[in-house]
Order: C-alpha cells, then sequence, then structure tokens
C-alpha cells in the first residue's frame, strides 16, 4: 500500500510541473509523446523479451496503449468541451470502473460488499472537493472524460491480474508496456499535435526529462507493481487520493487558493474508504 501512497506524491508533485511550466506552452500530445519514449528508453536497457511469449508481450503492450496512450487520446480531446475543474470533477468516477470491471471479468464470486461501498465514498469524497458549477456545453467532454477513466481502469485491472512473475521480473519486461504506449502516443502526435508549440528551452526540456523518466517511468512500474499487492477496493479507492495531494502541493509550492473546508471534509472522506477498503473481509 505504500507504494501507492508514494507515487500519489510524485504523481501531485508532478501535476503541478505540468501546469506552472508546460501548459499553455507545449503541446499536449508532444509533451506525452517525448514522455513515453524517455520512459522507454528508461527500461530498454534491462529488457529480457524472451521471459515472455510474443502473446504476452503483445498483450503487455496493449496495456500499455491502453492505459496511457488511447486515455490520453480522450483526455486531451475532452479539453475541447471542458474546463480544468470540469474535467478534474469528471475524473472522481476511476474508481468505479475499476471495481466494476474487476468483478465482471476476473471474479467468480462477488464482490465484498465493503468494497463497493469503499468505491461509493472515495467518489463522493472526491466530488466534495471538486465540485464546481458545469458549463453549458459539457455533454460531450464528459462522456469523452468517461472514456479516459475506463481506459486508465481497464489498463491498471489487467495489468493487476496479468502473470508476470515477481517485481525482479517485471522490471525486466516493462519495457514492453511503454512500447505499445510510446506506438499509440506517437500515433495521435502526428495526427492531432500542433507543432508549432515543441520544448524551446532547457527548462522546459528538463521537466520533461523527469516526467518521462521519473513520473512516467518509475511512477507507473511502481504503481503497477502496487497495485499487484492490494485488493481491487484499495486500488480503486487510492486512485481519487491524488486529487487532495495534488491541491496541497499547488498550494505549497505555487500559492494557489485552496478551499481548505471542502478539502478537509473531501480528504477525511477519502481517507475513511481507503481505510474501509483496507479492512479484513470476513
Amino acid at each position: 500500500m505504500w507504494i501507492l501512497w508514494a507515487v500519489t506524491a510524485l504523481w501531485a508533485a508532478s501535476f503541478s510541473l505540468i501546469g506552472e511550466f508546460l501548459s499553455g506552452y507545449v503541446d499536449g500530445y508532444i509533451a506525452v509523446f517525448i514522455r513515453m519514449v524517455l520512459a522507454m528508453l528508461l527500461f530498454l536497457p534491462c529488457w529480457r523479451p524472451a521471459r515472455l511469449s510474443i502473446r504476452q508481450h503483445g498483450l503487455l503492450g496493449a496495456i500499455g496503449a491502453l492505459q496511457i496512450g488511447v486515455m490520453y487520446l480522450f483526455l486531451y480531446h475532452a479539453f475541447l468541451y471542458l474546463t480544468v475543474p470540469e474535467v478534474l470533477l469528471f475524473t472522481i468516477f476511476t474508481p468505479f470502473y475499476i471495481t466494476l470491471l474487476d468483478d465482471w471479468l476476473f471474479q467468480r464470486r462477488r464482490l465484498p460488499w465493503q468494497w463497493w461501498l469503499a468505491t461509493i465514498i472515495a467518489i463522493f469524497g472526491a466530488a466534495v472537493i471538486r465540485y464546481d458549477a458545469l458549463s453549458d456545453s459539457f455533454l460531450t467532454g464528459f462522456f469523452l472524460i468517461q472514456a479516459a477513466n475506463l481506459c486508465f481502469a481497464a489498463g491498471q485491472v489487467f495489468y493487476k491480474h496479468m502473470e508476470l512473475g515477481n517485481q525482479r521480473n517485471q522490471l525486466h519486461l516493462f519495457a514492453s508496456f511503454f512500447l505499445g504506449a510510446t506506438l499509440i502516443t506517437g500515433i495521435a502526435t502526428l495526427c492531432f499535435a500542433n507543432f508549432q508549440h515543441v520544448p524551446s528551452n532547457s527548462l522546459q526540456w528538463g521537466i520533461l526529462l523527469w516526467l518521462g523518466l521519473g513520473a512516467s517511468g518509475l511512477g507507473y512500474l511502481a504503481w503497477n507493481l502496487g497495485a499487484k499487492q492490494v485488493n481491487v477496493a484499495q486500488l480503486a479507492t487510492m486512485n481519487n487520493m491524488l486529487i487532495p495531494a495534488g491541491l496541497i502541493i499547488n498550494y505549497v509550492f505555487w500559492g494557489q487558493a485552496v478551499a481548505w473546508d471542502r478539502l478537509a471534509l473531501g480528504g477525511s472522506i477519502l481517507l475513511f474508504s481507503v481505510w474501509l477498503a483496507s479492512r479484513r473481509v470476513r
């Protein structure tokens, strides 16, 4: 469980860097593609492709393409229809999709009711923190974000249930995950990117280097390793802990305004959902 907490802190800090130094300056598709290429290069030196069959490599690459590549396609298109607060609001349903997909695809018996309750509470807690008034034309963006949520949730669930051996073995195979993500984001970049907005200074390249090697490379490896060590309700509820963590990081480092009453209430509800998900089921 501590791995998921550590990655949550890592990603929260990374979102702040994106918002302050890349958003509006570097095209989003180009930034994501660069991150995937760097992450793939990070794992290529320790790649041991002989440890999996071609079919398994294809499955692992497909998981990476779905969890990151296709997810980003939907996410960036959603920004054409939604404000940033609306995007953040509509991402809170990811825990529900994780629990639903795990129950539907992999469980031979029904999931414990406590896990479903923890998932619903996590959604409610995130909504307390992030709810704002909606724009008049939000419906298209809402469905795009739900598609992104489904892709991210499905990638986590499929990786959790894929037989890949111990953590050391997964390290030697994780390049395949980013090969799939790099392929999809590369195609998206060629189709949709604005090449007039490329990284133009050392600060932007330095941040992309950190995001690619740290937040994407080590971050996704650690998150997926952690996903294999917890139950599905813990994984689901932790997906929404990024919201309060990101707000706190933004306040501490950039002084952005925070509704502390809503953050305290919603954060407490989220912590309760994680606690409930972590309780032993009889």
